[in-house]
């Protein structure tokens, strides 16, 4: 018999498990009833890991998960843990996951429903074409020479902009600028190296996407001006990360630290959350391979959003027309040095993002007044959402809101059950056109296999982490 989870509603959409057992902290999650319900369905696995996390060296109170929480490797999708180097804090790669700064990048145009009208089949062709989409995509002809990868490596989005994918003003709207400053290429692998060579610009598969979206709803006007969006607007969203290459990384510092954990006597409640002291030659050695990673991803995106550009133009949209701007692009799964409560901590995200309230000092200049954008991607049959980030979650969630709207069905399972289905022709009489590298993706992708986003967004925006201004409905859906 499964052992009973115990915690406590202590506020609006919020709710505490109690320190108990090896746990060093207490941990907090958000939920509704519906999701609560979700996690008694798999008998609250999902919590399970986020006692675990609560029960490593340095953890700084309280470990937590976003609504959209579901089990993962190690850290559970949607978790988030802050460590203190200074109290013997740890890093763990199964904290960031194994796709390395997986994020979503949103582009938002300057068109209006009706100028896509009827250019909506040749753009999905045209975007299905130009970005390379499925399992181990690479772009045909074009593979990075070790000294052009190690620079990419080092440099981040900016490196594509010097190759001309892009332009400064890209960069000015990027999570840190679109690279992480303490990149260490010495610290990757030959194997994820050779991985990573052929892959920049493409999506990859799984839940990785590129979409073109239609602003519908919109929830605060202020904030939604800032970010420069308007009903019947025209937006893309870019979702994928660092490819083979972060996977590689990941999967090297695992067995890595695996090893160092005894050496350092590093009690793992579970041997997914291998860990190693963060100032400790193999902390050091991770964290710059996983700051590469996160340089690479970046850059992905960057090259993708020049493919996207370049679709466009191709059916007959000069860049004046489009007008194709970056409105911010946000990390999911990376562990970042940052202050708070007046200490220096590692916050692990693992699909989770930033929510940085008003006036934070990496804001771009336009968003001081409203916030961080925080992009929550849902199904590719409903919706996505726009927020931004608050105080309150400055306060609560060390700057950290939800990154998407979290399984609720296996891969298998959803397989199964779309299997006597046409999804692609049942979107389609929805008014959303499909483009997909295969069948599986799109059946185990299935809308139903995700909680409703709406639900997941609303207990963020209930409870104060994150504040709703968009939403945004799906028009061109291109997988792998």
């Amino acid at each position: 018999m499964t052992e009973t989870v115990p915690f406590e509603k202590i506020g609006s959409g919020r709710y505490r498990i109690p320190r108990h057992g090896k746990m060093r902290v207490d941990a907090l999650f958000y939920a509704s009833k519906e999701i609560l319900a979700g996690l008694e369905t798999e008998e609250f696995a999902s919590l399970r890991q986020l006692i675990n996390v609560a029960c490593l060296p340095g953890i700084v109170e309280p470990a937590l998960a976003m609504p959209d929480i579901h089990w993962g490797y190690g850290f559970p999708i949607g978790g988030v843990a802050a460590f203190d180097a200074a109290s013997e804090g740890v890093v763990s790669p199964g904290g960031v996951g194994y796709d390395i700064n997986c994020g979503v990048r949103l582009l938002a145009s300057g068109l209006d429903r009706s100028d896509l009208g009827a250019h909506k089949k040749a753009l999905a062709d045209a975007l299905y074409r130009l970005i390379p989409a499925g399992v181990g995509s690479k772009r045909r002809g074009e593979h990075l020479a070790p000294k052009e990868l190690r620079r990419l490596l080092e440099q981040g989005a900016a490196w594509m902009v010097g190759k001309g994918f892009g332009d400064e003003a890209d960069l000015r709207y990027l999570e840190s600028g679109g690279v992480f400053a303490n990149a260490n290429p010495d610290t990757v692998s030959p194997r994820a190296l050779e991985r990573g060579a052929a892959q920049l610009g493409t999506l990859g598969s799984g839940n990785h996407f590129l979409e073109v979206q239609l602003v519908d709803r919109i929830f605060d006007r202020k904030a939604a001006e800032a970010l420069g969006l308007h009903l019947d607007q025209i937006t893309v969203l870019i979702h994928t990360g660092s490819r083979g290459l972060g996977h590689q990384v990941c999967s090297d510092y695992v067995g890595t630290f695996l090893k160092a954990a005894p050496r350092y006597g590093i009690d793992l409640p579970d041997r997914q959350l291998a860990a190693a002291p963060i100032e400790s030659s193999e902390g050091e050695a991770y964290l710059g391979a996983m700051a590469a990673s996160a340089n690479f991803a970046f850059a992905n995106r960057q090259r993708i959003t020049a493919s996207v550009r370049a679709a466009f133009e191709e059916i007959g949209f000069s860049p004046r027309d489009h007008g194709l701007r970056v409105v911010y692009d946000l990390a999911h799964n990376n562990a970042k040095f940052e202050t708070h409560r007046g200490k220096k901590l590692l916050v692990h995200r693992k699909g989770a993002t930033r929510a940085f309230g008003p006036g934070h000092a990496e804001l771009p200049q336009d968003y001081l007044n409203v916030g961080q954008p925080v992009f929550v991607p849902g199904d590719m049959g409903r919706y996505s959402f726009v927020l931004v980030g608050t105080d309150t979650a400055m306060r609560e969630t060390f700057g950290s809101s939800c990154h998407g709207a979290g399984r609720k069905m296996s891969r298998h399972r959803a397989k199964r059950e779309a299997r006597k289905r046409n999804l692609i022709e049942e979107l389609g009489e929805q008014g959303i056109l499909i483009r997909a590298a295969s069948r599986a993706t799109v059946d185990e992708e299935m809308p139903e296999a995700y909680k409703d986003v709406a639900d997941v967004v609303d207990v963020v925006d209930t409870a104060g982490i994150g504040k709703k201004v968009a939403r945004l409905r799906p028009l061109i859906v291109v997988k792998g």
